[in-house]
């Protein structure tokens, strides 16, 4: 390998890694690319040639989610002890039991024993076999 390749390479790594870094800060595709001046398609292309830069880029998208939501969370919390009755009805509605939407359903089950016709039962054994989930030989036994 030639040293214009090798720098290309050291770039190309340098700029993943930065790209990886900036998915835990920013879990969005679009604005991490934008932040180390790639475009989305050297993101997209670099993911399918190489196992493990996609598993990185996963992880770091992972952890930049967990990131969001802890920083959503405590701005959920900051505006209850605001006083603020939406906020509180949210963490209710999704984080008490009692509270919790419910969906109620009522109703009666009934279970028929209908039993196939002569017809029925063989159109469905050749079916099977049709389907090559039985053979000539268990055909007979099935009956």
């Amino acid at each position: 390998m030639n040293k214009p390749e090798t720098a290309i390479k050291i770039r190309k790594s340098k700029i993943q890694q930065q790209l990886v870094d900036q998915l835990k800060k920013t879990p969005v595709v679009e604005i991490a690319c934008q932040k180390v001046d790639i475009g989305r398609n050297s993101y997209y292309r670099w993911r399918r040639e190489s196992n493990k830069f996609a598993s990185a880029c996963d992880k770091a998208l992972e952890e930049g989610c967990a990131l969001i939501n802890d920083m959503a969370e405590s701005q959920l919390i900051s505006a209850m002890k605001d006083n603020n009755l939406t906020a509180v009805m949210y963490w209710l509605n999704h984080r008490h039991n009692l509270y919790r939407n419910k969906l109620e359903l009522n109703g009666n089950l009934e279970i028929k024993d209908y039993k196939l016709t002569k017809e029925q039962e063989t159109n469905i054994k050749k079916a099977l076999k049709l389907a090559n989930l039985i053979s000539s030989n268990n055909l007979k036994e099935i009956k």
